[in-house]
C-alpha cells in the first residue's frame, strides 16, 4: 500500500506540473473506471493489495488519462478523399520508391506482421542490421510526432525519412519523381488524387493519408470506457487497475492513444542518441518517444532496439526496474523496481491484450 500510495503522489505531481503548464482549462470527462470492490488484485495468500481508489478515480476523469480513442486527426491541407487513398496505396507498396527499386514501405511495415517487420531491429539495403527496431504503422497519425526520436513532426514529414534514408530505401526524390513521371497512370493518378503532378509534397500527403487508415480501434478497452462495463472480464478489470495504479503504467501511456508523446529514457542499455539527435540537449541522451498501446499484441518484438521478444519480457522488464543507463529518466530509478507478484503480472497482461485489437489488413494493388 505504500508503493501504491508513492506511486499515486507521484502520478498527482506529474498531473499537477502538466496542468500548470497549460493555459487552457482542463475538460472533465466522465469516465466509468471499474468498480473498487471488483478491481482488487490476490496475493498468493489471499490478500488484497490494491484497489481503484476514488482519489485516483477523480485524477484520471480530470486530466483525461483515459479517454477513447476517437477519430484519427486529419489537416486540413489533406483530406482523405478516394483518389488520395488509392494512390497512397500503390505507393506504400511500389518497390520503385527504392533506390534499388527491391523495398517498398510495406517491406519493413508489413500488415502481416503489425505492420512492422518481427525483426529486433530493420535490415539496411546492404543486408546488415539496423540500430532501431521498425515501429508500427498502426496508430501513428495520433502521435503529434514520428519516428522513435520524434523528429518528423507530421505523418507527411515521416512519410518522406525511410525513402531518403541511405540506409532504409536510398532513393533520391527528384529521381524518384522523374521515375514516377515515366508511368503515365501514376500521372494520372496524381491528377486525381490532388489535381496537380507528381510532386515530392503530393507523394508525401498520398502515402501519409494511406497511413492514416491504418487503426487500431473499438477494442474492449475502449467500449469499456465508453459505458460498457461487461466489455472487460474481471482479470483484465484488475489488469487496469494496475494499469492505473501500482504499475505507473498510465504516467506515462495515457491520453486517446495511450501514449503521453513525450520522451524517456527507459534505461536500454544499447546506445542510441535517442531526442538528443534532434535537440542536442545531453538531458534528452538516449530518451525515445512514448510508444501507444493499441494493436500491441500484433507488434513484437517490442522496444526501441527489439530486445524484449515477449508482453511477459515487456512487463519483467519494467517489474525490476529496467536496465542501468546512466541517463535513466528519474520516475525510473525513484519508483522501480514495481513490486509485482506473479498474479499481478498475469493480470496486467491480460489488460494488455485487451488492447490489441484487429488491425485493418491492405494488400498490394495492381501497381501502375
Amino acid at each position: 500500500m505504500i508503493r501504491y500510495l508513492t506511486g499515486l503522489l507521484f502520478l498527482i505531481f506529474i498531473l499537477l506540473n502538466m496542468s500548470g503548464c497549460s493555459k487552457e482549462a482542463v475538460k472533465t470527462t466522465e469516465v466509468p473506471l471499474p468498480n473498487p470492490a471488483k478491481a482488487v488484485s490476490q496475493t498468493e495468500t489471499g490478500e488484497q493489495t490494491l484497489e481503484v481508489t476514488d482519489e485516483l478515480k477523480f485524477v484520471l476523469q480530470t486530466h483525461q488519462m483515459l479517454t477513447p480513442l476517437g477519430d484519427i486527426p486529419v489537416p486540413d491541407g489533406n483530406p482523405m478523399n478516394p483518389e488520395v487513398l488509392k494512390l497512397g496505396q500503390a505507393l506504400y507498396f511500389d518497390p520503385r520508391l527504392s533506390g534499388d527499386n527491391t523495398r517498398s514501405c510495406a517491406t519493413c511495415h508489413d500488415a502481416g506482421l503489425g505492420y512492422g517487420d518481427g525483426k529486433a531491429t530493420f535490415e539496411k539495403v546492404d543486408g546488415t542490421e539496423g540500430a532501431r527496431n521498425s515501429p508500427t504503422v498502426i496508430n501513428s497519425g495520433y502521435y503529434k510526432t514520428n519516428f522513435w526520436d520524434g523528429r518528423a513532426s507530421s505523418l507527411e514529414e515521416q512519410a518522406l525519412g525511410p525513402i531518403e534514408n541511405p540506409n532504409e530505401m536510398n532513393q533520391d526524390l527528384d529521381a524518384l519523381i522523374a521515375e514516377l513521371k515515366a508511368v503515365e497512370k501514376y500521372n494520372e493518378m496524381f491528377r486525381n488524387a490532388f489535381g496537380s503532378g507528381i510532386t515530392k509534397d503530393n507523394i508525401a500527403k498520398a502515402i501519409a493519408a494511406f497511413e492514416r487508415q491504418i487503426v487500431v480501434k473499438d477494442t474492449a478497452y475502449d467500449q469499456f470506457l465508453q459505458g460498457d462495463n461487461n466489455a472487460l472480464n474481471d482479470q483484465e478489470v484488475r489488469g487496469l487497475a494496475l494499469f492505473t495504479g501500482k504499475a505507473m503504467c498510465v504516467t506515462c501511456h495515457n491520453g486517446p492513444n495511450l501514449s503521453d508523446n513525450n520522451y524517456y529514457n527507459i534505461g536500454i542499455e544499447s546506445d542510441d542518441e535517442g531526442r538528443f539527435a534532434v535537440t542536442k540537449e545531453p538531458g534528452d541522451l538516449g530518451r525515445i518517444r512514448t510508444p501507444g498501446l493499441y494493436g500491441i499484441t500484433h507488434t513484437a518484438p517490442y522496444m526501441r532496439d527489439g530486445s524484449l521478444k515477449t508482453l511477459e519480457e515487456v512487463i519483467d522488464y519494467y517489474n525490476r526496474g529496467g536496465d542501468d543507463h546512466p541517463n535513466k529518466s528519474f520516475f525510473m530509478k525513484q519508483f522501480m523496481p514495481l513490486g509485482l507478484i506473479d498474479s499481478e503480472k498475469a493480470d496486467l497482461l491480460a489488460f494488455l491484450k485487451a488492447l490489441g485489437g484487429e488491425p485493418p489488413v491492405f494488400e498490394k494493388p495492381e501497381l501502375p
